[in-house]
């Protein structure tokens, strides 16, 4: 960990800073403090992106969804501001090096039980990613902080977000743009297609072949990037070293199809069967890591509490005096003296109100000799003093909030499939007579009375009980249809949450709005089978617009077709053309509700799968 340079803000809404992590794709990270002493790790997005508005609504999105995943295998996101004009995002610091340091700088190759209970961790983290409809995009050994309780996920879901800021309006990955890390990308990552769960996993396989071996399974960069995804596009990952054991599971991650990767329950089933050492309670065990890398990280804890908090007492000429303050940052060398001047750095946090009396460098006098920031170790214009904090902006939500649970639509798509089949009856029924009919009246001369065909008083009556059977049967299926779909629709929002447009209420209300209901079910449908399935095109959705269009196409002729009966029109040829319009309608409503039958029966077993996977 480097100190903080002089452009460095001494406050993130409020967070104290306490030095520099990192920087990366997407921003710079700090380790800060809150005012409560918590420990905290806060990224910064660049300023390029934040001028992107696809960029902010993407970033919100995901951190809103992050929020949602558990923190026992991934660093939970605490607090953010994605409204500032430089949005920031609060994580848990977790207290370990990463993966990549491990590997490259203190041990080497892992033994075979480290590489099991790390594993298990990853594939758990991962699960509970997913479940909260994120893909991370860029899982690498950078991105796994290593603890003594075993391993952490961070930067799940940023990368998602960034995606946006690479994308063209298709949503596939604008030429020459790669989001990800280039020795453990996946290959539809490399040619630019969409990214599913799948990915995640083939990136899961190339940490735990880099864990055991302390090579990239698909080499490095030196001969040139574009060789390097060649290879991992193209050719077989070279697993030279991985034991034996675990061959298998993971070249199986590196199948190049994503259809042909195994799920994450199969693989969690395959890893615990693995030899190694115990896995204690959550799938932790208390030694899982090799005696020199458990050293380092308790002289890493120790370093981390040794350090001074920066935020010392103000002096009592003001409350936010810019007295100098010194802070020892706790890495390998630590630094003391002086945080070096922090200038104005402006857009980090909300607005926030201050003391009546102003801080002498919000107000400069005449021979300051700090017109321009605060005084070394202070704060900046954008932050609150100590003990004048508001709430911010965007916070996570409180222990105990309801997150959303699917439920099971298996028991309502079940109704719902036997009354589609019923309502067919009455169609069928209804087309049977006016063929009847039809064939009576083309016989009559066309000019003459409607009422004089042969059996028309049986065959009036008997269309007149089709129609009423047809809406008799139909009112239960409207019932029904909304309870499912506004229960699908809730655990399409428990799959990903906050991706799902309009509200929980309009699933069911928006049928029966004039207008609103030609393409507002649409938006919502498209959003239920997008959060079920992971994937925005694809994974059988034509089934889905097939029936919208066939549903539109039904809901218009039967409007049509409400308006007179056959045994309304006078003369036989008005009748016989009102026959040939109702029984178009009645066609296409046996089609409508054969497809609507798929339609419920395969959204349905999808859900059931991610329910029973639980992701």
């Amino acid at each position: 960990m480097d100190g903080l340079d002089p452009a460095d803000p001494g406050w993130i809404g409020g967070y104290r800073l306490l030095g520099r992590l990192g920087e990366g794709g997407m921003g710079r990270v700090y380790l800060a403090r809150s005012e409560r002493g918590r420990t905290v790790a806060v990224k910064v997005v660049k300023e390029e992106l934040a001028r992107k508005p696809d960029f902010r609504r993407r970033f919100a999105q995901e951190v809103k969804a992050a929020q949602r995943v558990g923190g026992d295998w991934t660093a939970p996101v605490l607090d953010a501001d994605t409204e500032a004009p430089t949005p920031w995002v609060a994580t848990g610091y977790v207290a370990g090096p990463s993966l990549a340091e491990v590997v490259d700088k203190q041990y080497g190759p892992l033994p075979p039980k480290s590489v099991r209970a790390l594993a298990i961790g990853l594939i758990r983290a991962l699960q509970a990613i997913h479940g909260a409809g994120l893909v991370h995009r860029d899982l690498k050994p950078s991105n796994v902080l290593v603890t003594i309780d075993g391993p952490r996920v961070i930067d799940f879901g940023i990368a998602r977000a960034l995606d946006t800021a690479v994308q063209s309006a298709d949503g596939l990955t604008k030429p020459g743009a790669l989001v990800g890390s280039p020795g453990f990308m996946a290959p539809e990552q490399v040619r630019g297609e969409r990214v599913t769960f799948a990915s995640d996993v083939f990136c899961l396989g190339a940490v735990l072949a880099y864990t055991a071996t302390g090579r990239l399974p698909f080499g490095t960069a030196e001969g040139g990037i574009h060789s390097l995804l060649f290879r991992i596009a193209e050719e077989e990952a070279d697993l030279e070293g991985v034991p034996e054991a675990w061959q298998g599971l993971i070249a199986a991650c590196l199948t190049k199809d994503p259809a042909q990767r195994p799920s994450l329950d199969t693989l969690l089933a395959s890893a615990e069967e693995m030899p190694g050492a115990p896995v204690g309670r959550g799938g932790r065990g208390g030694a899982w890591l090799p005696g020199e890398v458990l050293a380092e990280l308790g002289r890493h804890a120790v370093r981390l509490l040794d350090s001074e908090d920066p935020q010392g007492p103000a002096p009592a000429s003001s409350p936010v005096s810019g007295a100098s303050a010194s802070v020892r940052i706790p890495s390998p060398a630590p630094a003391s003296g002086p945080i070096p001047a922090a200038s104005p750095v402006p857009g980090f946090g909300p607005p926030l109100a201050y003391s009546p009396t102003a801080p002498s460098w919000q107000s400069p006098q005449p021979g300051s000799l700090h017109p321009q920031g605060p005084l070394p170790g202070g704060l900046h214009p954008h932050s609150p003093p100590p003990g004048h904090l508001r709430a911010p902006h965007f916070s996570a939500p409180a222990y105990g909030s309801r997150v959303p649970t699917p439920r099971s639509t298996r028991g309502l798509s079940i109704a719902l499939a036997l009354l589609l089949a019923l309502f067919v009856v009455p169609l069928l029924l209804r087309i049977a007579v006016l063929g009847v009919a039809y064939s009576r009246l083309s016989a009559a001369a066309s000019t003459s009375a409607t009422d004089l065909i042969e059996d028309y008083k049986y065959l009036s009556v008997a269309s007149l009980g089709t129609e009423v059977l047809t809406v008799f049967v139909g009112i239960p299926v409207v019932i029904v249809w909304a309870f499912w779909f506004q229960r699908s629709r809730g655990n399409a929002e428990a799959f990903a949450p906050g991706h799902i447009r309009h509200a929980s209420g309009m699933a069911a209300g928006s049928w029966f709005i004039p207008v609103v209901n030609f393409y507002m079910p649409k938006q919502i449908g498209n959003d239920i089978w997008t959060a079920t399935t992971g994937r925005p095109a694809g994974a059988g959705r034509w089934l889905l617009h097939t029936w919208w269009w066939f549903w539109l196409a039904y809901f218009l002729a039967y409007a049509n077709d409400s308006w007179a009966s056959w045994y309304d029109r006078d003369l036989a040829v008005a009748a016989t053309d009102t026959i040939v319009t109702s029984q178009a309608a009645n066609v296409i409503g046996v089609v409508t509700a054969v497809l609507a039958i798929f339609f419920v029966r395969r959204l349905t077993n999808l859900q059931q799968a991610r329910i029973a996977g639980g992701a």
